[in-house]
């Protein structure tokens, strides 16, 4: 595999300020070419502080499968994967919720919850719901300052949700995602 210097030599000093004699880059994939003229260093990320949160409201902080999860699109290999019984149960001491509300939440039965082992993991479709509401919580105890104040504030009918608790739009993801944005709203000070 050629260096990405060889094909775009001028690129390379005006990108860099450095020239092929001072440093060569590699592509970061060295099967597959790449025109990309920057090296692989100037994507490097830090993690997310909600990524953490999240991780911690399911209990799954220290966990080798957890241990990679640095932001939000890492957690799609997890909810693929599914996510142990013991995240779901760990979550819902937290945010208060019954296994008869997390059955009705992720569209399931609670006797179909009981059946699970604490280490046997979750179909895809319940592992994303929990993961959303870990990830809503999570971003609710930063908005609100505690957990408590937030599961207050899910458990109050509240005008924008139709004098609805936010609490019951938990069952799919684009009433989570009402709540998020009502977070949002909050947090940047504006109320409806």
């Amino acid at each position: 595999m050629p260096y990405i210097w060889d094909k775009y030599p001028d690129m390379e000093k005006k990108l860099t300020g450095k020239s092929k004699k001072d440093k060569i880059y590699k592509a970061p994939d060295e099967s597959v070419e790449s025109i990309v003229s920057e090296p692989s260093e100037y994507y490097a990320y830090a993690p997310d502080p909600m990524a953490a949160r999240t991780i911690g409201l399911m209990g799954m902080e220290g966990k080798r499968e957890f241990a990679y999860v640095k932001n939000e699109n890492d957690f799609i290999r997890i909810i693929r994967e599914g996510i142990p019984k013991q995240a779901m149960t760990h979550f819902m001491n937290i945010a208060d919720l019954s296994l008869i509300e997390m059955a009705g939440i992720i569209h399931t039965t609670d006797r179909n919850l009981r059946r699970y082992t604490p280490t046997q993991k979750l179909p895809l479709e319940q592992s994303e719901g929990i993961v959303e509401m870990a990830m809503l919580y999570s971003r609710g105890e930063e908005v609100f300052g505690s957990m408590e104040q937030f599961r207050t504030w899910m458990n109050t009918e509240l005008q924008p949700f139709g004098n609805k608790k936010p609490k019951e739009f938990l069952d799919t993801s684009i009433g989570i995602g009402m709540i998020m944005d009502e977070l949002g709203r909050i947090q940047h000070g504006i109320f409806a």
